[in-house]
């Protein structure tokens, strides 16, 4: 797992940075930044972004990076110079003087600005306005946002400390709990990134498969009235035929982690079938025993940890809950495709794909491996 740290191109990485995420298993992936602007950078395979600098002259290859960053949900600490360049994202502007630096009370449930603030602290001096939305975390009388934080996975970090030979601790402490956020979102950092590039494009260039997704998901006969969830819908492709069966009466959830993956359901009128949500579907944002259907496409066999999410899907499921995993193309197609033999290991071979049900609480029911299609139909444990 690698870290890009932008910076200048004539500096090394600081070795308080190289520390904190060698200690979390992450490597260090430097990028210059100079008059020239930032080369290429594919986000794929990037766990987090450190922004150590920002010369004013470095164009626009340095936004284009933020923006993909701050798109994919990337984790982003910028300090120092290094804030200017989120600034340029969207606008600049705002206030100076030197004061004390103080954490506000939004500070209080930030993952990363956990206990007291050093007093040996320096404002930044220059000024700045923040983009939309931001949330203040620290500021100082005369020169407000000297820390912040955009949406959930980027901040912005503007106060200089240990200053004058002494120990900057406090800075070793946050960039330690900020590679522990970026090993502890590894996995959707990935899906995030490979995904959100991809959104825009995913309902034409996979408009053929859309009769297969109807057709699985009317397979699970649900009753109206009933909820349904649609786990990590993409486009929401089942959500209209999840909705012929649950009727006006019923409730239909598009559930993804990819927040640019709900925006183009969202522009393909999928909310007319359903409610969009965000969320890791490991820790659902739906009530125990409120689910009568699970509708899950292409998904189970992409998680680290699957079983947690069988489980957590029992934990949702009313007791006469259907599950249903589906896939266009059966596991052998699939593999033909990617030039390799099928896997004895693959979670979906039935051999694997029944114990881990139920070891969760699941009976599978069905088991369909066809060239054209694969779909396994699970049932509660009574």
């Amino acid at each position: 797992m690698a870290v890009v740290v932008v910076q200048q191109a004539s500096a090394g990485v600081p070795a308080a940075v190289s520390a904190a995420l060698g200690a979390a298993g992450l490597t260090t992936r430097p990028v210059p930044l100079d008059a020239g602007g930032l080369p290429p950078v594919d986000l794929g395979g990037v766990e987090g972004l450190i922004i150590l600098s920002a010369p004013h002259l470095a164009g626009a290859a340095g936004p284009a990076l933020v923006r993909d960053a701050l798109a994919a949900q990337v984790p982003v600490l910028a300090l120092g110079s290094g804030t200017e360049l989120l600034a340029e994202v969207t606008a600049t502007g705002s206030g100076s003087t030197r004061a004390t630096v103080e954490l506000t009370p939004a500070a209080s449930s930030d993952p990363l600005f956990a206990g007291p603030l050093p007093r040996d602290l320096r404002p930044h001096p220059a000024p700045l306005s923040l983009p939309p939305g931001a949330v203040v975390l620290a500021t100082a009388q005369g020169h407000p946002a000297q820390a912040f934080r955009l949406g959930s996975s980027t901040w912005g970090v503007r106060f200089a400390a240990g200053h004058d030979g002494k120990d900057d601790t406090w800075t070793e402490q946050l960039l330690s709990r900020f590679a522990s956020l970026m090993a502890a979102r590894a996995e959707h950092t990935a899906t995030r990134a490979f995904f959100t590039h991809r959104a825009e494009a995913w309902e034409e260039r996979f408009a053929h498969q859309t009769p297969a997704y109807e057709a699985a998901a009317l397979r699970m006969q649900l009753r109206p009235g009933a909820t349904a969830l649609d786990l990590g819908c993409g486009t929401g492709r089942a959500m209209p035929a999840l909705r012929e069966q649950v009727g006006a009466h019923g409730r239909v959830l598009g559930i993804d982690v990819t927040p640019a993956m709900l925006t183009a359901a969202a522009r393909h009128g999928r909310t007319r079938h359903g409610h969009l949500l965000a969320a890791d579907c490991t820790r659902l944002p739906v009530p125990h025993r409120s689910v009568h259907g699970i509708f899950s496409a292409g998904l189970l066999d992409h998680l680290t940890a699957p079983r947690a999410a069988l489980t957590e899907l029992a934990r949702v499921a009313m007791s006469d809950c259907v599950l249903l995993l589906f896939h266009p193309s059966g596991r052998a197609e699939r593999a033909a495709r990617h030039g390799r033999p099928l896997d004895p290991a693959d979670l979906l071979a039935e051999h694997n794909l029944r114990p881990a049900l139920e070891a969760t609480g699941w009976n599978l029911d069905e088991y369909e491996d066809a060239p054209g299609h694969f779909l396994a139909h699970a049932t509660l444990t009574e």
